[in-house]
């Protein structure tokens, strides 16, 4: 039987090392994701050199091939990117509040800057013509 002292560590031990394993997931999940995002990406590419529009293209759906119109195979391709595309800005969003949650409970203080946010093209746009002058 551990004392209420040694309860305690344990129980710390145990939360630290769940929230570093969500932490782990995410940021595993998130390299699947952008994994799959740049093959769809090469698929795209290849579609837009393949100027025979009228002809039914080839796609690898796990392990079997089929034939498919090739405007309606870009169009899936294209939504699938867009799903992966907020799948995986969804995921940097909880991952930020996972780390700092973990950081939290190992009494690190809050990382700095981890909240930053991009310049939009529009704001990136602006920026430019005011150091243009």
């Amino acid at each position: 039987m551990l004392s209420p002292e040694a309860q305690r560590v344990l129980r710390y031990l145990v939360e630290v090392e769940e929230l570093a394993e969500e932490v782990l997931s995410n940021k595993r999940q998130i390299v699947d994701l952008d994994t799959k995002r740049n093959q769809n990406r090469e698929a795209l590419r290849a579609l837009q050199r393949d100027l025979s529009v009228s002809e039914d293209v080839m796609v690898c759906f796990g392990s079997m091939f089929i034939k498919m119109p090739h405007p309606q195979t870009k169009e899936m391709i294209e939504k699938d990117q867009a799903h992966l595309d907020s799948e995986i800005e969804k995921l940097r969003k909880q991952l930020k509040l996972k780390v700092n949650r973990l950081f939290e409970a190992q009494g690190k203080p809050e990382l700095k800057g981890f909240n930053l946010n991009p310049l939009s093209q529009d704001e990136l746009k602006a920026v430019k013509v005011i150091l243009k002058g």
